[in-house]
């Protein structure tokens, strides 16, 4: 298909809309690209997943005696990309306060705390994939969790981009999280504290918004929402930002299918929340809630209603 005719009044009708943008809005850069990068940013998080996991999700051809001189020098190259994307973002939000872009060291320094972490993240994606494993008849091993299961990559995603969300640099957070959901179909803040052992069955349609917090052992299945019932607001009707608005989630909760939990309620240890619950109060330690009666049942009742479900 050729271009149309009149392709430079549609060139300068663009150029018009985004001049108009960019005085209304203030977003005058000073040259160049001012923002990450999605599409390096993809790449940096297949790199640091490949070196989590170099026997499982590197290089097809690796060999295990090359396997620290492959994790030693991808992490180098991907958090030297990765420096390179913080400074624009740490650059960008001076800007937005009136202030000067800060010195690399800034950068550096913020980078060289996440890669301290990766050890630990690795131990947290092991517990994840044991969880999977355990939790899922259908798993026939860890290994398939490891490479088939959408929930552990969405997790792979995620605990990286928490970790980058602690250290102050949230929109690099926010686009890994968002890549992950479009791959995944599993929507998770980069916020959201998730402890060890977390287990999402199936995923598609997962929510988890930015304040949630869940304990150890927490399963999730399809289509589960811990989502906020409102939003505070100033007196010009303005959401007010970084308020707790999500649910508390502690040890070794399930959540079956289509669940909704919403507002900064607690969901007791051990409760089980059946498929389709609409919740926004809080249930106390081992409650059983089924879609039926929205009651809480006392701790210990049979959990007749909410049997495993089979993958």
């Amino acid at each position: 298909m050729s271009a149309p005719d009149d392709l430079g009044d549609i060139v300068n009708g663009l150029r018009a809309a985004r001049r108009r943008w960019r005085d209304a809005h203030r977003r005058w850069g000073t040259g160049g690209r001012e923002l990450p990068s999605r599409e390096l940013l993809a790449d940096v998080v297949e790199q640091l997943a490949g070196a989590l996991f170099p026997m499982r999700l590197g290089p097809p051809d690796l060999q295990p005696e090359a396997e620290d001189h492959y994790v030693g020098h991808t992490i180098g190259t991907a958090l030297t990309r990765l420096r390179q994307q913080v400074l624009l973002e740490l650059g960008h939000e001076a800007r937005l306060r009136g202030g000067e872009p800060p010195a690399d060291s800034g950068a550096a320094h913020l980078v060289s705390a996440f890669a301290h972490r990766l050890p630990a993240v690795r131990e947290l994606l092991d517990s994840d994939v044991l969880a999977a494993y355990q939790g899922d008849p259908a798993a026939r091993s860890v290994d398939e969790v490891l490479l088939c299961y959408p929930g552990l990559h969405a997790l792979i995603s995620h605990r990286l981009a928490h970790e980058l969300y602690r250290l102050g640099v949230p929109l690099i957070a926010r686009v890994i999280a968002e890549l992950a959901h479009a791959q995944t179909g599993i929507d998770i803040h980069p916020g959201a504290t998730i402890g060890p052992g977390c287990f999402i069955d199936h995923g598609t349609g997962v929510v988890i918004g930015e304040t949630a917090v869940l304990g150890r052992g927490v399963r999730l299945y399809q289509n589960v929402t811990l989502g906020a019932k409102s939003f505070p607001t100033d007196g010009d009707g303005n959401a007010i930002k970084g308020q707790p608005r999500h649910p508390l989630v502690e040890d070794d909760v399930v959540l079956y299918a289509g669940a909704t939990v919403l507002g900064r309620i607690t969901l007791g240890r051990g409760s089980v929340i059946g498929g389709n619950v609409w919740l926004t109060r809080s249930v106390p330690p081992g409650s059983r809630i089924s879609q039926a009666d929205s009651q809480a049942h006392p701790p210990g009742d049979p959990p007749s209603a909410f049997q495993p479900l089979a993958a």
